[in-house]
C-alpha cells in the first residue's frame, strides 16, 4: 500500500482516502495551479521534499508518496498511478526518478510536467561491473540487518552530501534519522528493485513534455555528466540544472536553488 502525506489542499478529482496522512498549509486554493506528485528515493520520505514546500506552494499543491513494501520499480509506479490525480506534474529524486520514468512508460498521458533529479536511467551493467554493484549494495543490506539501519545510514551518508557538508551535524542527523525510519526489510526490498531496474532509455527518447533534469554539482553517485546524458536523450529540450555546493541530497542541501528551478519548470507551458 502506498501512504501519501499531503501538503496543501486535496485537489479536485483526487480522493485522499481514509488511510492517508494529511497535513494542511494555509494556501489559497485559487493560487494552486498544479497537482504535484513528489517521489522520494531509496529509504527516503517526506524529509527530502519538506524544505521545498513553502517555496513552491504558490504554484502547486504537493503530494508525497511512500513506496510501502514494493520491491520493483514497476510496482511502485503502478501504486503511484492508482492514487494519483487524473493529471499531475511529477518529480522524482534518486530512485524516485527511476519510478517517475516507469510512470511515464505506463501512463504518459497523465503527466503534465516531469522532473528527474539526482537519478539514472540505465539497467545494472553486465559482467564484473554489475556484480560489483550488487556486492556493494548487498553489503549495506547485511549491515542494516546485522547492526541496524542507523549503523548502515551513518556509513552510507558519507557519500550522500557535498564533502563540505559532512561537518554539518544538523543536516547529517536529518538524513540519518530519515533513513532510520525505514526497516532493514524495506531496505532489502528497495535494493532488489534497484538491482532489477529496467533500461529507461526508450522512455527518455519519447518524452514530449516540459522536463527538468537537475542534480547537485557534487553528486558523486549521479553526477552532472550522467544528467547531461539523460538530457541528450530527451527530444523536448529539457531544462538542465546543476546546483553548486550540493551533493546527492540536493533538496536538503540547497533547497533555495531547487525551489527556483521548480518555479521555472512549473511555469513552462
Amino acid at each position: 500500500m502506498v501512504v501519501w502525506t499531503v501538503h496543501g489542499y486535496a485537489l479536485s478529482g483526487f480522493n485522499v482516502g481514509d488511510n492517508m496522512n494529511r497535513r494542511s498549509k494555509n494556501i489559497n486554493p485559487q493560487m494552486i495551479k498544479h497537482n504535484l506528485v513528489l517521489v522520494p528515493g531509496l529509504m527516503c520520505d517526506h524529509s527530502v521534499w519538506d524544505p521545498l514546500l513553502e517555496g513552491i506552494s504558490p504554484l502547486a499543491g504537493a503530494q508525497i508518496i511512500d513506496h510501502g513494501q514494493a520491491d520493483s520499480l514497476v510496482d511502485m509506479a503502478h501504486q503511484l498511478l492508482a492514487l494519483a490525480p487524473p493529471r499531475f506534474a511529477l518529480a522524482g529524486h534518486s530512485m524516485g526518478g527511476r519510478v517517475a520514468l516507469e510512470v511515464m512508460r505506463l501512463a504518459p498521458q497523465r503527466v503534465t510536467h516531469l522532473a528527474l533529479m539526482d537519478t539514472g536511467y540505465l539497467p545494472k551493467a553486465a559482467g564484473a561491473a554489475g556484480d560489483a554493484e550488487v556486492a556493494k549494495r548487498m553489503a549495506l543490506v547485511a549491515l542494516a540487518h546485522n547492526e541496524g539501519v542507523r549503523a548502515m545510514a551513518l556509513q552510507w551518508v558519507q557519500g550522500m552530501v557535498a564533502p563540505h557538508r559532512l561537518s554539518d551535524a544538523v543536516l547529517i542527523e536529518r538524513v540519518v534519522a530519515m533513513l532510520d525510519r525505514k526497516s532493514a526489510q524495506v531496505f532489502a526490498r528497495q535494493i532488489k528493485a534497484l538491482i532489477e531496474r529496467p533500461d529507461a532509455s526508450d522512455v527518455l527518447r519519447q518524452l514530449q513534455l516540459p522536463t527538468l533534469v537537475l542534480c547537485g554539482a557534487q553528486d558523486s553517485w549521479s553526477n552532472p555528466a550522467q544528467h547531461e546524458e539523460i538530457a541528450a536523450l530527451i527530444p523536448a529540450r529539457p531544462a538542465v540544472v546543476s546546483v553548486p555546493d550540493a551533493g546527492h541530497m540536493v533538496t536538503m542541501e540547497r533547497p533555495d536553488a531547487v525551489v527556483q528551478a521548480f518555479k521555472d519548470w512549473l511555469s513552462m507551458p
